[in-house]
């Protein structure tokens, strides 16, 4: 068995008209929640060996101050497919990871996160949390799931299960939607 987190990057600002998407910082409410989300994911226990992430901005911010907050650095692996990568890509770059770590966590974009946690894990009405990530995967969202693979290269669709799935609104509610 192996372990897959994904964790979507925070809020970004989208202040600046002329920036690049990929130079978008995050703003006030994403470095917040990308600070909880990494006293969370320290809180809950797994241990990553390996950090795969798109090296976008909001990317490297998110990661940079969920460390600090966890005080647990990490070392990452920046990998430019990840930057708003289809599942199908994302899939590609866990099939390519060698050693076979035990846990893997990217970080990255949605739609791809979200469509991967879709092909992953089967529609078949008994994950709850999969019902959760329908409505929204939404940024800073942190999801663990357990896939059933000896090795990285052998990933398939519908062969894991969600079994964590937090919101930093879930944390702090003042995280949550503007309304």
């Amino acid at each position: 068995m192996k372990l897959l987190g994904l964790f979507r990057h925070a809020k970004s600002d989208w202040g600046d008209p002329r920036a690049r998407d990929f130079d978008r910082p995050l703003n006030e409410r994403g470095r917040a929640g990308a600070a909880i989300m990494g006293r969370h994911i320290r809180d809950h226990g797994v241990r990553w060996n390996r950090v795969l992430s798109s090296p976008a901005i909001r990317c490297a911010e998110t990661i940079e101050l969920a460390c600090h907050a966890s005080g647990q650095p990490v070392k990452v692996n920046w990998d430019r497919r990840i930057y708003l990568a289809s599942s199908v890509t994302l899939a590609d770059v866990l099939r390519e990871q060698e050693g076979d770590p035990a846990a893997i966590m990217m970080v990255g974009h949605n739609p791809g996160l979200e469509d991967l946690i879709f092909d992953l894990v089967p529609d078949d009405g008994t994950s709850p949390l999969r019902d959760a990530v329908e409505e929204k995967f939404p940024t800073a969202c942190y999801a663990v799931l357990e896939l059933d693979i000896d090795r990285w290269a052998d990933l398939r669709d519908r062969c894991a299960r969600l079994v964590h799935l937090v919101r930093p609104r879930d944390l702090d509610p003042a995280l949550g939607p503007l309304v």
